[in-house]
């Protein structure tokens, strides 16, 4: 029986009577110590009772199991994994007061965190436990732990909107202005959550109007998020807004009915106080910056004529590319918001049918995110991924109708060829940045990921190799395209080349209109065609063929361009096992002629390791190697 399943069990259904049953029924103290030592889904039984508020097992593991108090684990909350929590986080966090004065009176330590520093006292603060929050205070607690991100208490009961918490901390003085490692601050919290009653509270204990990292203010981030109703009481605060961020704000604030309302009518009213303000407001004119002219918004010029507005009502798609360039203007290329509207309204024009209006907008994007956001980015990695089931898409649905009634277009060789070519770049400079760190400091996550999409955009350009509407000179380019991928001699997660991913089943991605499948067939063969090593070990000693085998069921196709390519059916991985070993050797000759594909040369090198036979400085050492992996 798993004891250790059943404890866990027991403690996170409450189920003390079970739980003394199989804790003391002959087992000695070393067993019970390890019993509720041990985890399960990350957790252990102490750790899983205080997040699910079951006192008496808690109060029963401690005083008579003698479970440590402090031993962390993995619990789920909102759907979210807090690793590193705490028994005391756990209960802080779910609102068992019960289980946090029980833990302190055995003396939990009060300010201990998760792995992201979250301490129990903001874990309270979160979800509103005031009576908690107080508790912990009175044993302790520090108010001004920040998590890793720089997120104080106080920072986080305004963006949940806690106010009697909120109250409560700025009765004990907490810091009012600090700054975040991004560089917002209460103020915007509760800006961005849309709570004018903390605001005005923050404002009454001396709360100032400071720029984060982006350069938002708590008006502007007010403005992004759509809250009316604090942006109207801020712009009427002159002492704390100057007029050229009212400006900003109702510009921005109407940029943001537009795109996220859907109130054209509000944006307009919006756009025209904000005219108002600049050319009669109080103090000199103070006319429209100038911007450039860009493709992807069709050449738009952002309006500065009052009596210009009114024709907007008359063509909306302009009103939602004016949205587009005011934004730009005032939040910046880096903000954010910025590259996910214009990926947002290239979705729209998408699902309208207008794909050419979608690719140019998502590339305009990218380009922004490449610019600059770090290499690897997960915004990086979303816009490349989208462009991934939209050529997908197009290629599986090309001919058929929309749902709004358009035919779907063939796509365009040229244009996946466009993104492929930035995806390269994506890799080749997240591998140079990785290379620059220490092994230990390596997270190769991203890289993986990254590299995975595109493949996947590999995949449907050598899938257009076979097309016979492909010229000659776009087959030349999607080759020379994907030379140069596999020329950068990437290594992913477990030390997995390029081929080897093309030959694993569980790299396929969560497209939602796949075209194809992996192992896919038409990238193996492309790969293998530019240069690829078909003889290539990951880190556990698998070849492409390998990995092949374990596809379950091993594509015949697969099998057959690998081993044309020269891979050795023979080649063993770490654990001594060949492509006929996992496949059972009868399965083996049935997708491969394996007389066919032997050679002398494989079958001696086999009976070298086979016997033993000394080899090692007696045959050329051009041929160790090539023993050693027999």
């Amino acid at each position: 029986m798993d004891y250790k399943s059943v404890v866990y069990n027991a403690a996170r259904d409450g189920n003390l009577n079970r739980l003394k049953i199989y804790l003391h029924c002959n087992k000695g103290k070393d067993e019970v110590s390890m019993l509720v030592a041990a985890k399960t889904s990350g957790a252990t039984p102490l750790v899983i009772a205080c997040r699910n508020g079951h006192y008496d097992v808690a109060e029963y593991l401690i005083e008579k199991c003698n479970a440590d108090i402090e031993q962390p684990g993995s619990v789920m909350f909102d759907g979210e994994t807090i690793e590193g929590a705490p028994p005391l986080w756990c209960a802080a966090a779910a609102g068992h007061m019960d289980i946090v004065k029980l833990l302190i009176s055995y003396k939990a330590k009060v300010n201990t965190t998760t792995r992201t520093n979250s301490t129990p006292l903001r874990a309270a603060c979160f979800d509103g436990h005031l009576e908690i929050v107080k508790y912990l205070v009175q044993h302790g607690a520090d108010i001004e732990v920040a998590n890793k991100h720089g997120h104080t208490c106080l920072m986080i009961a305004c963006y949940k909107g806690n106010i009697k918490i909120v109250r409560y901390l700025l009765s004990l003085k907490a810091s009012i202005n600090r700054k975040s490692v991004k560089g917002n601050t209460a103020l915007h919290d509760c800006s961005e959550s849309g709570s004018l009653e903390i605001l005005k509270l923050l404002i009454e204990h001396g709360a100032t109007m400071d720029v984060d990292s982006y350069g938002m203010t708590p008006l502007l981030a007010a403005a992004v998020t759509g809250h009316n109703h604090i942006v109207e009481y801020l712009i009427k605060l002159p002492h704390l807004v100057p007029r050229a961020e009212r400006i900003d704000a109702l510009e921005l604030l109407g940029a943001t009915c537009v795109d996220k309302k859907r109130d054209m009518i509000g944006a307009l009213d919006l756009w025209r106080r904000a005219m108002n303000e600049r050319y009669h407001g109080d103090g000199i004119l103070m006319a429209k910056p100038k911007t450039q002219k860009i493709a992807a918004y069709d050449y738009v010029v952002e309006i500065a004529d009052p009596l210009a507005l009114d024709d907007l009502m008359a063509d909306p798609d302009e009103m939602r590319m004016q949205a587009l360039v005011i934004r730009e203007r005032i939040l910046g290329p880096a903000h954010p918001d910025t590259s996910y509207y214009i990926r947002y309204r290239g979705a729209v024009y998408a699902d309208a049918g207008k794909f050419n209006r979608c690719i140019e907008l998502w590339n305009y994007a990218l380009d922004m995110q490449q610019t600059i956001l770090e290499c690897l980015s997960p915004m990086t990695q979303s816009s490349l991924f989208s462009f991934t089931e939209l050529f997908s898409f197009m290629m599986g649905e090309e001919g058929k109708h929309t749902s709004r009634g358009r035919l779907v277009p063939p796509v365009d060789v040229h244009e996946i060829l466009r993104v492929f070519k930035k995806a390269i770049k994506e890799v080749d400079l997240g591998n140079q940045m990785l290379n620059r760190l220490p092994n230990q400091d390596k997270d190769m996550t991203y890289l993986t990921r990254v590299t995975i999409i595109t493949l996947h955009l590999a995949s449907l350009l050598t899938q257009m190799l076979s097309y016979k509407s492909t010229t000659e000179e776009v087959k030349h380019e999607i080759l020379k395209c994907i030379y140069n991928l596999n020329k950068l001699g990437i290594r992913t997660r477990l030390g997995r080349t390029l081929l080897h991913l093309a030959c694993c089943r569980d790299v396929a991605l969560l497209v939602r209109y796949p075209v194809y499948g992996f192992p896919s067939c038409h990238l193996i063969k492309g790969l293998l065609m530019v240069g690829a090593d078909p003889t290539a070990q990951d880190d556990e000693g698998n070849t492409p063929l390998h990995l092949a085998a374990l596809a379950n069921p091993c594509p015949y196709r697969v099998a057959r361009y690998l081993l044309e390519g020269g891979a050795h059916f023979d080649q063993v991985n770490n654990s001594g096992e060949t492509f006929s070993s996992l496949l059972k050797c009868q399965q083996a000759h049935m997708i491969v002629d394996v007389m066919k594909n032997s050679s002398l040369k494989c079958a001696a090198a086999q009976v070298i390791k086979q016997f033993k036979i000394p080899y090692k400085r007696v045959v050329p050492q051009a041929l160790e190697s090539f023993i050693e992996i027999h």
